[in-house]
Parts: C-alpha cells; sequence; structure tokens
C-alpha cells in the first residue's frame, strides 16, 4: 500500500492520494449560491476523479467519509458506491464525479477510504486524501 501524497492547495487546489495503483485526486470549491452564512450554513462541493493505474480490474464497492467542521466536529458517512453507482475501472480507465456536502462552519477538513474488490472478489481500501473546506467567511491566522 502505498502512502497518499498531497500537493497543497496553493500549487493545484486539489490533492492526491495513491493505495495500490488507484490514484484519487480531490478537488474541492465553496458554493457561494448554495450556501446562507448569516444561518450558519456553508456548501461546498468536490469532484473526485479515480484513476486505475494498475495492472487489475478493480470495483468501488463502498465509501466511508469523515467530515469535520471548523469547531471540530466530526460527522461519519458511509454507504455503497459513490453517487448512486460501484464503478469497475479496467486497467487505464477513470471515474470521475461530484458530490457535496454542507457545514455549519466556514471552513473544515474531509477524508476518507473506498472499499474495493478486485475481480477475483478480494478486497482492499483505498485512501481518500484529507482536503480542506474553504470559504472566503474562514477566518484565517498566521502563526
Amino acid at each position: 500500500m502505498t502512502e497518499p501524497t498531497a500537493s497543497t492547495p496553493e500549487e493545484a487546489h486539489s490533492w492526491t492520494a495513491t493505495t495500490r495503483a488507484i490514484r484519487v485526486t480531490v478537488s474541492p470549491r465553496f458554493l457561494p449560491s448554495e450556501s446562507e452564512p448569516d444561518e450558519e450554513r456553508y456548501v461546498f462541493a468536490y469532484t473526485v476523479e479515480i484513476v486505475n493505474e494498475g495492472e487489475e480490474t478493480v470495483r468501488l464497492i463502498a465509501r466511508h467519509w469523515r467530515i469535520t467542521d471548523g469547531k471540530g466536529r466530526t460527522e461519519e458517512v458511509r454507504g455503497p458506491g459513490v453517487v448512486g453507482e460501484q464503478p469497475t475501472l479496467r486497467p487505464g480507465q477513470s471515474f470521475t464525479y461530484t458530490s457535496g456536502a454542507p457545514l455549519p462552519t466556514p471552513s473544515g477538513i474531509m477524508v476518507g477510504e473506498y472499499h474495493m474488490l478486485t475481480e477475483a472478489d478480494q478486497p482492499f481500501v483505498v485512501a481518500i486524501p484529507a482536503f480542506a473546506l474553504e470559504s472566503p467567511h474562514a477566518v484565517r491566522t498566521l502563526h
């Protein structure tokens, strides 16, 4: 298993992790038109690209997210597949989807994992890199 690596948001506005030749890249963005800061509702979208850089066909069967808001409160989300699908990725194929997350604070962090199966029905876990959810309403401090 390869350790996740991340690019900084200043470099690419995306975060990438590779596990067992499955590359996951996440690009989040703030949705001001769906957010209501006066009511402590900040909505974010994130686009995920999953690329099979390996030599075996795999299928994404489940997801597990940990979403932490700016006050340190964490919500866990588990479920089958992603956006109602359980995509199969042959070597060289990719799957891209966009989903969203509302937060009660102007910033937060998401991290997670995908549960995958090989063609031989061997399960394995793929890391989803930790990524920041930041709105223009977030207070920035330098240390």
